[in-house]
């Protein structure tokens, strides 16, 4: 198997995300060590990705990449179409 076609294979992976269940599109308040809050609209679902760094897509274009070992919590919303 080819690098590419691997790569695809794990984009394509659907880890059936609890967040999904919010709607396509969501918002989230991402609440740090230290108390500092930020708030993230317009989040694609299906993009988030976790790892060391959960990272996502936003409607505007931008890429997040997120350290989890500095988050407490995370408040999730669903966005009206």
């Amino acid at each position: 198997m080819i690098k590419k076609e691997l790569k695809n294979m794990i984009d394509d992976l659907d880890l059936q995300s609890s967040i999904k269940e919010q709607g396509e599109y969501v918002t989230q308040i991402i609440h740090f060590v230290g108390g500092i809050k930020r708030t993230y609209d317009g989040i694609k679902s299906d993009s988030i990705r976790q790892g060391q760094f959960t990272k996502f897509k936003c409607k505007n274009g931008a890429l997040v990449m997120i350290n989890d070992a500095n988050v407490l919590m995370i408040e999730v919303f669903s966005e009206d179409e």
